[in-house]
Order: structure tokens, then C-alpha cells, then sequence
């Protein structure tokens, strides 16, 4: 008897294979190779682009990133800057790419430390020239030691403009964290004209080329595998950190740079904060884990979001809002297309989200705007070097866009304590009250990575399961087939830093 049950349990799950799709991780691609000649035309043709937006008789200055401090004498992971980068693919401090524009004529000085083998010997190779060329394809290198004279003389100019990475306005906080060197190198020129160079970048930016999506869809595949490593072992986890540790492994075992973001762990009630980062509450089984979280390679980050059972399976009310969600999820991918804008998206999404809520009881039929209160974010944003990357909302969907779909519900358990004390917030709750009551604590997020094409969009994370089915019939197999770390962390741990033995 019971090898006709295993022999039945085997048909099933092959039959589920067969069914719903794959039941294994799916290993990541090897990564996108490119030759140097292959990325020398990449960069000079952007290159060109950005001198071709530029006015005659006029420079743009684009500095390397600061390192960050971390805590005394450590220092943040550098990161180059986006756009420097953009054009020259160099990723070490101190580096400054000069672009000048006279008379039509363009030309471009990339200036360097110079090599000091004794502060290689502490922190590492820096470029020589020629491998500076060989990476950038710019010829005209300095020494960055020369770089204070260039600087000091282009203050002394006047009619001409200055590009710099700038604020967006007085009040643009974060831009002055960002770009605090150049604001404060803006403050030095009194006799030329100052112009932000930003939105010459976000306009080239918005439109990627197959070079940056070959980037950018191998920051999705190794998200891919991280993902559905984190759902073959969920189950065995007792910690939201040891799952989180799953994924990041997954990150540094395909040379990921980093991650796009600091990862989103959550289960229960966790999964209805958007940001939660903490990833330090228990993994309980009867509960959805909702993970926001994605690889960043080359520069280019993958934003992408799963919400599952930690269990393998969905409950009937944990089904009901998730079908909500991927139900928005297929409509705005139906919508979208060349012409089509973000803000008709945005529109596309709310309506079904409205109609699902209103259906569950969570929304009354006479208020749909109500749906705010359990749906508090957009339904996407643009997708490329930054995880909210650069780009005009307001332009038209155009072939080479790349933007996220994540449609969510959170049905927070004290949403309802801090409304306004109102009669019409007094009769939403008493409208709502049994279906809250039925739902609270379930979060639902589901956000894929979508690339425009000529005739509507490309499913970018298609390999990452997203129906109900799929899911359940991947973690009825898949954790058979993955190992996971032998490490468990203790169950009850007053004080943890003190235990002695581990599981």
C-alpha cells in the first residue's frame, strides 16, 4: 500500500509538472558577452547622443560618485555614478569624463589617477590608461592630478554653458545628496551659464538598446533564480533572515554587483508593510511571504516581487486577494503598448483592484474610492540603472521602455484604527468590518519587469511563475530537490547572542 501511494504521489507531481509549468529552480543564463569593440560603439554612440543635445560653445562636467562613509575609517561598496558610467563603463573613484562642444566639433577627456603601487597595495589594480581606453574607447586620457588647473580656468570663462548633474530645484533634498559635488562646483561659476544635464540623460536613458537590455534581463534572470530558490526552502526556514539569505546567496554565486535594493522579506502581517526591511520575525507556515527584492548587474537593477504560501499553499482567502492583484497585473499588460501612458495604466490597474475589493466587501459598492485605503502606491514606475530609474511619466510608452507592474493589496490589521473619526469613515468600517475581519493580514504584491515592444510588451521575468497553480505545483516539488543550509537558527532566543547549540 504504501508503494502505490508514492507511486501515486509521484504521477501527481509529474502530472503538475506537466500541468503548470516548471517544478525546479531555473539556473541562471551565463551572463551577456560583449567584445570591446562591440561596447566601444555602444558608449560612443551615447556618447554622441549627449553631445548632440548639447548647445554649441559649452562643456559638461560629469564627476565620478564620493565615497560614502560607512563608519570611521569603512567605507560604503562604491558604486560609479549612472551616467558617467552610461558613457564610459569605468568604475573607480576619482574618475571625471569632460565633454567639450566649439564649433561643432566634439571632444571628449577622460582624466584618471594615476596608478600609485603603493595604494594598490592596500585597496587594489587601478586602471592604467590603456585599460581605461580599452574599457571606455576614449583616447584622450589626463592625469586627474591636472584636473584642479582645467577646473579653475573653466570658472574664468564666460559665454559659454556648463552641463552639470544637478538638483532638480532648491527643495530636491535628494538630488543635493547625490550630486553635492557638482552643486557646489554650480555655486563657483559666476560668468557662465549653468545648465542640469539631467534631463539630457533621462531622455537617452528611457529608450534602452539591446546592449542595456541584455544588462538589464540578466539582473532578471539571476532574480529569477533567487526567487524561486527562496520558495523551495521557505519552508524549511524559521527565520525571515534565513529566507533573505537564500536569495542574497543566489546574488553573489552569479556575480550579481549587488542588489538593486535592500530586500523586502515579509511574512504574515510583515507582507502588508511595503517597505519592511527588517527580516527578523518568525516564518509561519499558514502565512503568505511577500518578497520585493532583485539582482543589479552591470549597473542595471531588476525589481521584482512574489507573494506566496509558505506552506504550498494558497487558503481560500489568501487566493481571493492574490487573483485581485494578478488580475490588474494581466489587464495593464493587455493595455500597454506603444502611445498608451503610464497615467492610462496607473488608471487600468485601479479599476480592477476597485471592482475586486468591492466584490470581497473590503470597498463599498458607493465609495470605490475607498480602495486607497488597503492599495497606497502606483502600479509601476520606470525600470533600468536605478530601480526607479529616470524618465518623463508623462511621455507615451515607446519600444525599448522598460518599466515594473506591481499592483498590490495590503490589508493591514490596524488600517482601520487611524482613520478620520467621521460618520462616513464610522459607516466604512461598519460596512467593511466582516470582510476586514476575514482578511486582515494579508499582503499581496506581485511585480514583474516589462519591456515595450513594437506592438505591446514583453514579459521580462516570464520565467518566474506568477499563477496560483504554478506556484502551488512548483512547491509541491521543488523543496524536495533543494538542499538548504544545515545552519538553523534557535526557536526561542531570549538572548541569542549567548546559545551555544544550534538545530
Amino acid at each position: 500500500m504504501k508503494k502505490l501511494t508514492t507511486l501515486i504521489a509521484m504521477l501527481l507531481m509529474t502530472y503538475s509538472a506537466i500541468a503548470f509549468g516548471p517544478t525546479e529552480i531555473r539556473v541562471t543564463p551565463p551572463a551577456p558577452k560583449f567584445t570591446d569593440a562591440e561596447r566601444h560603439t555602444e558608449l560612443a554612440k551615447r556618447r554622441a547622443a549627449v553631445a548632440a543635445a548639447m548647445s554649441d560653445n559649452s562643456v559638461m562636467v560629469l564627476f565620478s560618485a564620493e565615497p560614502k562613509m560607512y563608519s570611521n575609517d569603512v567605507d560604503y561598496v562604491f558604486r560609479q555614478e549612472n551616467n558617467l558610467y552610461y558613457l564610459t563603463a569605468l568604475k573607480q573613484k576619482d574618475a571625471t569624463l569632460i565633454i567639450e562642444k566649439a564649433g561643432g566639433k566634439v571632444t571628449e577627456t577622460l582624466y584618471i589617477p594615476d596608478r600609485i603601487p603603493s595604494r594598490e597595495t592596500w585597496n587594489g589594480h587601478m586602471y592604467s590608461k590603456d585599460e581605461a581606453t580599452a574599457l571606455s574607447g576614449i583616447t584622450n586620457i589626463a592625469d586627474a592630478s591636472t584636473l584642479n588647473t582645467y577646473l579653475n580656468d573653466l570658472k574664468q570663462k564666460s559665454g559659454i554653458g556648463v552641463y552639470l548633474l544637478l538638483p532638480e530645484n532648491e527643495r530636491d533634498s535628494d538630488g543635493k545628496r547625490e550630486f553635492a559635488q557638482e552643486y557646489a562646483f554650480s555655486q563657483q561659476l559666476s560668468n557662465t551659464k549653468t545648465v542640469n544635464a539631467q534631463p539630457i540623460f533621462a531622455d537617452l536613458r528611457q529608450i534602452k538598446s539591446p546592449y542595456e537590455i541584455k544588462m538589464l534581463q540578466h539582473a532578471v534572470d539571476i532574480s529569477t533564480e533567487g526567487h524561486m530558490r527562496t520558495w523551495a526552502t521557505a519552508g524549511r526556514a524559521s527565520m525571515e533572515y534565513e529566507v533573505q539569505a537564500e536569495f542574497e546567496y543566489t546574488l553573489r554565486r552569479r556575480n550579481a554587483d549587488y542588489w538593486g535594493y535592500p530586500s523586502i522579506v515579509g511574512c504574515g502581517p510583515n507582507a502588508t508593510t511595503l517597505h519592511y526591511e527588517e527580516s527578523q520575525s518568525p516564518v509561519t507556515k499558514g502565512s503568505l511571504m511577500l518578497i520585493d527584492a532583485a539582482a543589479e548587474y552591470e549597473h542595471y537593477s531588476a525589481d521584482v516581487t512574489r507573494t506566496f504560501p509558505v506552506n504550498g499553499k494558497f487558503t481560500k482567502e489568501q487566493a481571493e486577494v492574490y487573483q485581485i492583484v494578478f488580475d490588474a497585473q494581466e489587464a495593464v499588460a493587455k493595455a500597454a503598448k506603444p502611445g498608451v501612458t503610464m497615467k492610462q495604466l496607473e488608471m487600468t490597474a485601479d479599476e480592477v483592484l476597485q471592482r475586486g475589493l468591492i466584490r470581497l466587501g473590503l470597498v463599498p459598492a458607493d465609495t470605490p474610492q475607498m480602495f486607497r485605503i488597503w492599495y497606497m502606491h502606483g502600479f509601476g514606475h520606470w525600470l533600468g540603472m536605478n530601480v526607479h530609474d529616470v524618465g518623463q511619466y508623462s511621455k507615451p510608452l515607446a519600444p525599448g521602455m522598460t518599466f515594473t507592474n506591481e499592483p498590490g493589496i495590503y490589508i493591514r490589521a490596524d488600517a482601520l484604527d487611524y482613520l478620520p473619526d467621521t460618520a462616513q469613515m464610522r459607516e466604512f468600517k461598519k460596512k467593511v468590518g466582516p470582510a476586514f475581519e476575514k482578511y486582515k493580514n494579508i499582503g499581496v504584491r506581485i511585480e514583474d519587469d516589462m519591456l515595450v515592444t513594437p506592438t505591446g510588451v514583453e514579459w521580462m521575468t516570464k520565467e518566474l511563475p506568477r499563477k496560483i497553480a504554478d506556484i502551488e505545483a512548483f512547491m509541491a516539488v521543488a523543496p524536495q530537490k533543494t538542499p538548504i543550509s544545515k545552519y538553523r537558527s534557535p526557536k526561542t532566543t531570549l538572548f541569542p547572542y549567548m546559545t551555544a547549540s544550534y538545530n
